[in-house]
């Protein structure tokens, strides 16, 4: 798919992000699915984006949107982007190529993906181009590479089709960033020798592009053996992208082979398809080295400008480690909810946050079990609360249990300024012209004295960073208003969807990291209403726009089904039989609503 080209035009009139910007219902159209994720040089492209569901549109916020393709139209400002240009690109730092260096399993892919969702999430326009989908799309269906395909000495065919390959990939990065007005591309392949990558930075100089290689350089074995395992081994499709790589068409095959004999088997011809590799010593180059999933780091130059320390800084803090994270709410408390009240927790609270953590415990138990390693240690789970009483009080059935408990002052709920007490009638009445506003971007419009989820987000900024550096389980109790930004951070929701994201406080949220996207799932606690909410004479709610909520699963909020979900598909995306589509997104429809006042979302907790 060729590039659709625009004018370019000049980074002139900065425009600050004040909202008044009219959200739309997100679209229920193609469907989001990673389809492959095992190739040796992995990835996704903007070439064959027609052809892979990678690049499509999503169709809720449960699927994570990191390789969507841009949705300017409906969301323009990024969750955390702090001003806007008239050419897209931030920070006066140009336009920028990162090339990853390194073998397969050294987690290039991991790298990329976290890197692009990071800069997205700043507003970096970014897009992956990985070579691994170039080389399927030129290749005829079944057809494996020639086996000198890496070799320096490689025959005339198999020069002839590196070559094609790599012209109509770059073809494509140079089409994102001269048409597209994209700032970042990441060229995801392994770029082994020295010579090579001296004549991309060369090329790319041409074309006024700065360069930035980046290199996963592993020597741990173990390291190697879990990349090698959980993200080639273990995919759904590896027993047909696999042995196309590095299997004779009649070969030995990964399927039914042991886990780590299939690892041991693919690392050692990773060796022999690709023999040769320079690592990065390159003193006239800009580069990155992370060294042992970011155990230790070098760097060389890198000085072309504010945005290149900031993907240095970010590199300092981001791993290639597997680890879960969940999201779970306070428990309720025993005085009136507001934001200024510190109040403990009621006993309906405390039986909560009993069950809570007792459910997660047990979840943890049974999918160490399930996974077969039912002899290895559970990972360290670390809690993170806020420092308000009713996160702390929740933690507290955990930290007697020995688990380690932070509180973090930055994960303090949002703050809703003059609506704080007032219902939703008294806000319309009161502040008629800022409800309006509201209405038009419930994502950057504060109240009078208040907080946007935006002002949040930018405040959220050293958590999320801390997020990526910590290498534990992570429980995050807190205020349903801070987990729907990280949540929108880590599953790269639109900014207009975050204040729509609902909750249910009988569920907790998993999010399962993985090398290509983030996967999500609920877990439910047993025994514990879905629609408890604080006590509150008039159960608050800041007015938000009457159509377009989301949640992070269907039918979550108060009609969340009876038993949780186990897997992600294509059915949970359409409305349940008898169901409006308004109702599948909303949550409940209008008869299935109880006689009660709506919550405030701000100020609950």
């Amino acid at each position: 798919m060729e590039a659709q080209k625009r004018k370019e035009v000049s980074d002139q009139g900065m425009i600050m992000a004040s909202g008044n910007r009219r959200p739309s219902r997100p679209e229920l159209a193609d469907v989001f699915i990673d389809d492959d994720d095992t190739d040796t040089l992995d990835g996704s492209t903007a070439e064959i984006a027609a052809n892979s569901p990678r690049y499509r549109r999503r169709s809720s916020t449960f699927i994570d949107g990191v390789h969507d393709l841009p949705n300017q139209k409906d969301s323009p400002m990024a969750p955390a982007q702090l001003y806007s240009t008239m050419s897209g690109r931030l920070f006066h730092s140009g336009r920028i190529v990162i090339v990853l260096v390194g073998p397969p399993a050294r987690g290039k892919t991991h790298i990329s993906v976290s890197l692009s969702r990071y800069l997205q999430w700043l507003g970096v326009k970014t897009r992956i181009f990985h070579l691994g989908d170039y080389r399927r799309a030129t290749l005829p269906p079944g057809a494996e590479i020639p086996d000198d395909y890496f070799f320096i000495n490689a025959s005339a065919k198999s020069v002839v089709l590196r070559q094609k390959i790599l012209k109509k990939c770059r073809e494509d990065i140079y089409a994102w960033l001269n048409h597209e007005n994209g700032q970042v591309a990441i060229y995801d392949a392994v770029n082994p020798l020295s010579n090579g990558r001296r004549s991309l930075e060369k090329e790319f100089a041409k074309h006024d592009v700065q360069t930035l290689f980046l290199e996963s350089y592993v020597t741990d074995e173990n390291i190697l053996q879990e990349n090698a395992r959980s993200v080639k081994i273990s995919s759904p499709d590896a027993s047909l992208s696999i042995p196309t790589l590095v299997v004779e068409a009649n070969g030995p095959q990964f399927v039914d082979m042991d886990p780590d004999d299939a690892a041991k088997l693919y690392l050692k011809r990773i060796d022999t398809k690709i023999p040769y590799f320079e690592t990065m010593v390159e003193s006239d180059l800009n580069y990155v080295k992370m060294i042992n999933a970011g155990e230790r780091i070098e760097y060389n130059n890198v000085s072309f400008g504010y945005l290149s320390h900031r993907i240095v800084f970010y590199l300092m803090n981001l791993h290639i480690k597997s680890r879960h994270t969940f999201f779970a709410r306070a428990g309720t408390s025993s005085q009136e909810d507001n934001y200024k009240t510190d109040a403990h927790l009621s006993e309906e609270g405390r039986d909560y946050a009993k069950k809570m953590s007792e459910t997660l415990l047990k979840h943890r138990e049974a999918e160490r079990a399930a996974s077969g390693n039912s002899d290895t240690p559970l990972k360290p789970l670390t809690v993170w609360t806020s420092t308000r009483k009713r996160t702390v009080e929740t933690a507290e059935y955990l930290g007697e249990r020995g688990f380690k408990i932070r509180q973090r002052s930055q994960m303090s709920q949002l703050n809703p300024g003059v609506c704080e007490k007032l219902s939703e009638n008294a806000i319309r009445r009161l502040y008629p012209d800022e409800v309006g506003m509201h209405e038009q971007d419930p994502y950057h419009h504060r109240y009078p004295r208040a907080e946007s989820y935006h002002d949040l987000a930018v405040r959220l900024e050293p958590s999320i960073l801390e997020l990526e550096r910590e290498q534990n389980d992570l429980l995050i109790i807190a205020h349903e208003s801070v987990l729907r930004v990280l949540y929108g951070y880590l599953m790269a929701c639109d900014a207009m969807n975050i204040p729509n994201l609902r909750f249910p406080r009988n569920e907790i949220i998993e999010i399962i990291p993985a090398s290509y996207q983030n996967e999500a799932k609920r877990i439910t606690i047993p025994g514990v209403a879905s629609n408890i909410i604080p006590g509150s004479p008039e159960d608050i709610r800041i007015p938000v726009p009457s159509s377009g909520i989301v949640s992070p699963f269907p039918g979550s909020g108060l009609a969340t089904p009876a038993e949780p979900v186990k897997t992600l598909s294509k059915d949970m995306l359409a409305p349940a039989a008898g169901h409006s589509e308004q109702n599948s997104l909303d949550g409940e429809s209008d008869k299935s609503k109880p006689n009660r006042k709506p919550e405030n979302p701000l100020s609950r907790d």
